[in-house]
């Protein structure tokens, strides 16, 4: 009898064990399937494992040590016919690199023609130092558009690393806000010598240049560094391909922030520029339209400066907004897709920007000319 006991007992703790280690595994797999990752551009939810990144595209089990594989690549999962349709569509894949090859082609050559030819006259023109400023921040915009052609050509695969993806997707942010930026205190400049000559005159215009250029790549230097410090590049197992940058899980303790500090960081980055841009252009047209000289020539060119940076800047500023205050407050990422298109005008700026100055300076040949109370002519060069 007391081995009938014993036995029923060790039946009883047997039983209660297997229960309670289907239960774990049922409440497991309940939680992985339920755990919805919303990232930055389009939806997504995490796998129960990890792939690697092959250069042939395959997918296989990491291993549990290997010298030369590759670093793991966490999965997303997309359950929207939409997001895979973008990143394989001919939108992504041949439109967007053609306009980025196109800014390479003819921007990084003439930004190099316009800093080599103003790196001499830093020191006598103020307008040099803001204009070389402009040049470095597109040559460098344009070059992290490099290995950007790369991925977009080959279907949205990146192929360098989470290292160098963090790295591109920084330089190529920060360049960008720091151009917008660079564009606006140009804007303030020439403001200023149309607007107010006399206040003008007096200020020490090559000290206000060299630190206004200080601050803007500081400030969006220092804004380019939580970048660098989330993980960018993911695999989405359905495609069969790790995306940089356009898939991010915002559910991340380590991206959670992100969509505030890009709503806020598109704020001062993009939109503030162009509210400054806008009012600077508007009082320089209305003064000179006033004057008694024939301006007629820098109006336009003035003018024309003023429509490219809305056209280039509006786009990608408006909706870059409007993509992070829609994911905050909906959940919705719809305009990423039309943010991107936007982005490649941002980027045909930055081989516009040689040219516009070249027009700008030979309608102007940078002095303007204002007559005194007392009957004096004010030579102010902008």
């Amino acid at each position: 009898m007391g081995k009938l006991y014993i036995f029923l007992l060790l039946s009883i703790l047997f039983l209660d064990v297997t229960l309670q280690a289907k239960g774990k595994t049922v409440r497991r797999n309940n939680r992985n399937s339920s755990d919805m990752i919303h990232p930055r551009t389009f939806r997504g939810h995490s796998p129960t494992t990890k792939s690697l990144s092959l250069p042939n595209g395959t997918q296989k089990q990491a291993p549990h040590s290997s010298l030369n594989a590759h670093p793991l690549v966490e999965e997303l999962w997309l359950p929207s016919n939409s997001t895979a349709e973008y990143l394989s569509g001919a939108l992504s894949t041949r439109v967007i690199p053609g306009v980025y090859l196109l800014a390479i082609v003819v921007g990084i050559p003439a930004n190099v023609a316009i800093l080599s030819a103003l790196v001499t006259k830093v020191r006598m023109v103020s307008s040099a130092i803001l204009y070389c400023s402009l040049a470095l921040s597109d040559i460098l915009l344009l070059l992290s558009l490099l290995p950007k052609v790369h991925y977009h050509l080959h279907g949205n695969h990146w192929a360098f690393g989470e290292a160098t993806c963090r790295m591109v997707t920084a330089c190529f942010y920060g360049n960008l806000y720091c151009s917008a930026h660079t564009l606006a205190c140009i804007s303030v400049k020439r403001y200023l010598a149309v607007v107010h000559p006399f206040l003008y005159r007096r200020l020490p215009k090559r000290a206000c240049s060299a630190w206004a250029c200080l601050v803007v790549w500081l400030v969006f230097g220092a804004a380019a560094v939580p970048e660098l410090l989330v993980q960018q590049s993911y695999r989405l197992p359905q495609l069969g391909l790790t995306t940089c940058h356009d898939v991010l899980p915002l559910d991340y303790n380590s991206h959670a922030p992100l969509i505030y500090y890009k709503v806020f960081l598109t704020f001062l980055g993009l939109l503030l520029p162009l509210v400054l841009t806008a009012g600077c252009y508007a009082f320089i047209v209305y003064e000179l339209n006033h004057t008694h000289y024939d301006w007629a020539l820098y109006v336009k060119a003035s003018s024309l400066v003023f429509v490219m940076f809305l056209v280039c800047f509006v786009p990608a500023g408006t909706l870059h907004f409007l993509h992070y205050v829609r994911l905050f407050a909906e959940g919705e990422d719809g305009f990423y897709a039309y943010f991107s298109v936007a982005v490649c005008l941002c980027c045909l700026h930055s081989c516009l920007d040689p040219f516009l100055f070249l027009l700008v300076s030979k309608s102007t040949r940078t002095t303007l000319h204002f007559t005194t109370l007392k009957g004096k002519v004010l030579s102010v060069t902008t």
